[in-house]
């Protein structure tokens, strides 16, 4: 039988689930030379289970299930009365007893909480239990004991570990009792800044006396934040009387180092300074850290995001990572489930710098600011300048020389991947094992070099040259900003504007049947195709969503992420975006709306050309700009089609892994499908080889990912864990939220927030507000008054397709999902980058 009380002499880390979080760390902090940890002992979870679990056992269960009868803070209260009032066993009495007595405490004691979810490194839930200080006598202290077990079901408490992903059952509370000390000073040490996340920086903050009011919020404290071996920023209440010299901060910071090299990871500690000895009372984990990307070697680097260029921020599993790693065009690292691009060398060089910072500062200001606060710190350094030679290779595809304005160049290339594409979808066909894997790494390779293809390069560039060659000499010329936005209107070989469309028609097709928008409407992944055929109007929507599907089934919300499920595994997905067509638009509403977009582009060619005609060398200005006009037209619609082309491989991959991943299931190797998922394709072939799995190795990645999916990834991280936040430099704006400006227009219109594609239906007019968008959300942008995205760039998916279907568009407005109330009435100006709150 587990005992009741145990010293934390006899506890360590490796305890956790009989003295919770809070004791096996202060266990493991005594046993450090030269570390002072006021002595104790934990009644544990097997007096928790004992006289709690065993009396109320069947109440805490019911707390964390819904009722309609009574409210959770009613349930909660109700329970905690019923633990207070709780007889204690014989035996923990006498154990609690003979503790207090060998610790000789005439004085008071603290009696705080140790939950087994308590300070982990996954969540700290700090002040989510309580804490008794100052608890003189046996009775005193075996109240305070059942209070703190009853305030692991406090509401706060429940609702928390609700949050993340926890039960309310399998909560077990420990109780730690302590010797009080009584401290000159007090406080909190964080061994990496918790704000920036700098990982050389440890930030100290301390009040005179005991440290409670100012862990509970009610007064201010002197802050040291403490570099190496010195003091960089100091801010105190009172000049007079800091709570701690510069001397004792620096040593304070010192043993902090300590405890974290111990622990293996940044620590939050809590501290108390008596006749100039410093003694710890907590360490835990800081779990709001965003993780820094495994260093190479020893020098200073600098990382910017990629999802943020990708429109997609949501963490990646290692199987999706590790193959959008080797399709790449350059080397990414990971951190916290996204890739980062590694810029240090081209900053370095004072030859590629200005391209760099240019090329990411017309992307996203956000990404330029923070690169330039790094640059002008001086850490960085600076290359040598060399003598004429070329720049540092950024990585993508080489240059490539000018080509002739001539469709059939694009034509060509789609008609090449989907040549491509059958090609794989045949060779692939047979392939299993380790042979599969083997064959997916030699085609991603072939893809790789596709994406390298001088043609292909050329083709995007051109139309990326004469977007920019129109917005440049338009706005010097006549004064009009941005006229590429109209000018692309409509234009050809867009697939992603494409398929919005086809889903339109797709609409069209269902309209007329009642009986199939209700299956819609109330359907399954599972009951998607099951009954359609049978209802009325169902063969001719079987036909229309099986076409669709065919097309792009590939695609999904984080398309580039091959662990995400495609449409043609979850139509549900997609479905929602159908509705709102139902919704918003009439029959021939596809076509018609690419008809405006052709003429509002002929419309806009005309009047601009004529304008430049009166202007000296009228005519000259006006044949480049019809010339470039055109190029624009010809090219600009490929954008999208390398992506469409990389999404829809993966897809075919994905099919073939599928089919290795459900032997895997069936043979026991996996527990289930998305097992695999946190496996690199590299280590699931060696999985499909062996027939084994390292199950430690998968349940510590789950929960790593489940840790990823709460953080938010930085668009600029440095090698000490640094998240440098950029912001935008402008003037006064009279409260306006500020972004990129992507699509020209202004309008104002209902805020429509929505944080999932599937959160809510879209209707006509409306404003949408939402982190990122990505492929997956095209059909909703035929429907939109304007778009709000917390990330995104000038070239990013959200702002092209904007631009095509002529919405206004601000992106990169940080915070807007939080900042902006669904239902709002909001003003966007895509000209300017601002967004206006009207009430």
């Amino acid at each position: 039988m587990s005992r009741l009380v145990l010293r934390l002499d006899e506890v360590g880390r490796a305890d956790v689930a009989l003295v919770g979080g809070k004791g096996a760390n202060l266990g493991e902090l005594r046993r450090l030379d030269g570390v002072c940890v006021p002595d104790g002992f934990c009644v544990t979870t097997a007096a928790f289970e004992r006289v709690v679990v065993a009396a109320l056992g069947a109440e805490i269960v019911r707390l964390g299930e819904p009722s309609a009868k009574d409210s959770l803070a009613a349930r909660a209260a109700a329970l905690r009365a019923q633990i207070e009032a709780l007889p204690l066993p014989e035996a923990l009495i006498t154990a609690i007893s003979h503790e207090l007595h060998r610790l000789g405490v005439e004085g008071a004691t603290a009696v705080r909480s140790s939950a087994t979810v308590e300070d982990s490194a996954a969540a700290s839930f700090a002040g989510q239990s309580d804490t008794v200080l100052n608890v003189v006598g046996v009775e005193a202290v075996l109240r305070a004991l059942r209070a703190v077990w009853a305030s692991l079901f406090t509401e706060r408490a429940v609702v928390a570990r609700q949050q993340q992903g926890l039960d309310a059952h399998p909560a077990r509370m420990a109780v730690v009792i302590q010797r009080m000390l009584r401290p000159q000073a007090s406080g909190v040490m964080f061994t990496a800044d918790p704000v920036t996340g700098h990982r050389g920086r440890v930030c100290v903050e301390a009040v005179l006396g005991l440290g409670d009011a100012f862990v509970s919020g009610q007064a201010q404290a002197d802050r040291f934040t403490v570099h190496g071996a010195q003091i960089i920023e100091r801010a105190l209440v009172s000049d007079s009387a800091p709570a701690l010299t510069d001397a004792q901060a620096l040593r304070l910071a010192a043993l902090g180092r300590r405890v974290e090299a111990h622990f293996g990871s940044p620590q939050d500690i809590e501290w108390c300074l008596v006749d100039d000895a410093l003694h710890l009372v907590q360490s835990r984990p800081i779990t709001t850290l965003f993780p820094a990307p495994a260093q190479v070697d020893d020098g200073f680097h600098v990382y910017v995001s990629v999802g943020h260029q990708q429109m997609m921020t949501d963490p990646m599993r290692p199987l999706g990572l590790s193959l959008f790693q080797a399709t790449a065009l350059r080397p990414m690292v990971s951190a916290g489930g996204r890739l980062f691009i590694d810029v240090t060398r081209e900053l370095r060089s004072p030859v590629s710098r200005p391209m760099v910072l240019g090329a990411l500062g017309r992307s996203d200001p956000l990404i330029l600011d923070a690169l330039t606060q790094v640059i002008e710190r001086g850490e960085l350094g600076e290359d040598p300048p060399t003598d004429g030679g070329p720049p540092p290779k950024p990585g993508g595809p080489p240059p490539s020389a000018p080509i002739e304005d001539d469709p059939a160049l694009v034509t060509a290339l789609m008609e090449q991947d989907e040549a491509d594409l059958l090609a794989l979808q045949h060779s692939i066909q047979g392939k299993s094992g380790a042979a599969l894997v083997e064959f997916i790494l030699e085609d991603v390779a072939r893809l790789k070099r596709s994406l390298l293809d001088p043609q292909r390069n050329a083709v995007l560039m051109a139309g990326f040259a004469a977007s920019a060659w129109l917005n440049q000499n338009l706005l010097a010329w006549l004064g009009e900003p941005s006229a590429a936005d109209t000018l692309s209107l409509s234009a050809p070989n867009n697939v992603t504007t494409e398929m919005g469309l086809a889903l339109m028609e797709v609409a069209d097709v269902i309209r007329p049947f009642p009986e199939v928008v209700q299956h819609l409407q109330t359907t399954t992944d599972e009951r998607f195709w099951r009954g359609l055929l049978t209802l009325d109007g169902g063969p001719q929507a079987h036909a229309a969503l099986s076409g669709f599907l065919v097309r792009y089934g590939a695609r999904c919300v984080g398309e580039i992420d091959l662990c995400r499920p495609r449409w043609a595994e979850s139509p549900t997905a997609f479905v929602p975006l159908l509705l709102s067509n139902l919704q918003n638009a009439q029959v021939g509403d596809a076509e018609r709306r690419a008809e405006r977009g052709r003429q509002a582009a002929a419309q806009k060619t005309a009047e601009l050309l004529a304008r430049l005609r009166q202007l000296p060398e009228g005519e000259q200005k006006a044949q480049e700009t019809a010339a470039m006009i055109s190029r624009l037209r010809t090219f600009t619609g490929y954008r999208e089609h390398p992506k469409y082309s990389i999404v829809r491989r993966y897809w075919v991959y994905k099919q073939a892994l599928l089919q290795e991943i459900v032997g895997l299931v069936a043979a026991g190797v996996l527990s289930a499908q998305d097992d695999a998922f946190y496996l690199s394709l590299d280590e699931l072939g060696e999985v499909i080889q062996t027939q084994r799995v390292d199950a430690a190795l998968l349940k510590r990645r789950r929960a790593e990912h489940e840790h990823h999916q709460r953080l938010t990834p930085p668009r600029v991280l440095t090698s000490n864990g640094e998240c440098v936040a950029g912001a935008y430099r402008r003037g006064p704006l009279n409260g306006a939220l500020v972004g990129l400006p992507v699509s020209v227009g202004v309008v104002e219109g209902r805020a429509r927030v929505l944080r999932a594609l599937g959160d809510s239906t879209i209707e006509a007019g409306d404003i949408l507000v939402t982190p990122f968008t990505d492929p997956s959300w095209t059909p909703l942008f035929v429907h939109l008054k304007a778009l709000i995205t917390e990330v995104g760039g000038l070239m990013t998916h959200g702002a092209v397709i904007a631009r095509e279907l002529g919405v206004p568009a601000v992106v990169g407005v940080v915070g807007a999902t939080r900042r902006i109330r669904d239902g709002q009435r909001v003003r966007v100006d895509g000209t300017a980058g601002t967004v206006e709150l009207l009430d």
